[in-house]
C-alpha cells in the first residue's frame, strides 16, 4: 500500500556529469515520494564513452544528496523496468531539457 507521499520512485540517468539541474529534480522528487532511488546507468546507450565511471558518478550524487534521508543511489545495467521492479518502484521521474529529450523518452516508452 502506498502512503500519501506516493511510495518509491526511480530517477534514472547517466548523470555524466551530475548537474545542479539533476540535484534540483532529485530534491523536488524527495519532497513528493517516500523513497527516491537514483539509478545511475552503467553503460549508457546514447553515449559512446562517459567522462566519469559509474562509481564516480554515484559518489558525486551521494555527496550532493547526503542531506536527503530518503534518497538512495544505485548503479544499474538492466532494463529500466527491471531496475524499477527490483526496487519496488511505482513511477519514474525524468528531467526534460528539450523537445529531443521528450522525443527520445516517448520512443523508449
Amino acid at each position: 500500500m502506498m502512503s500519501e507521499r506516493n511510495g518509491t520512485v526511480v530517477c534514472p540517468g547517466t548523470y555524466d556529469p551530475v548537474t545542479l539541474g539533476h540535484i534540483d529534480i532529485i530534491t523536488r522528487t524527495s519532497n513528493v515520494f517516500d523513497k527516491v532511488v537514483v539509478g545511475v546507468v552503467n553503460n549508457p546507450l546514447r553515449k559512446d564513452r562517459t567522462l566519469f565511471t559509474a562509481e564516480e558518478r554515484k559518489a558525486f550524487i551521494e555527496e550532493a544528496t547526503a542531506d536527503l534521508a530518503n534518497v538512495e543511489v544505485q548503479i544499474f545495467s538492466t532494463l529500466l523496468v527491471e531496475f524499477a521492479r527490483m526496487n519496488d518502484a511505482h513511477a519514474f521521474v525524468k528531467g526534460m531539457r528539450a523537445i529531443s529529450d521528450f522525443e527520445y523518452e516517448f520512443e523508449m516508452a
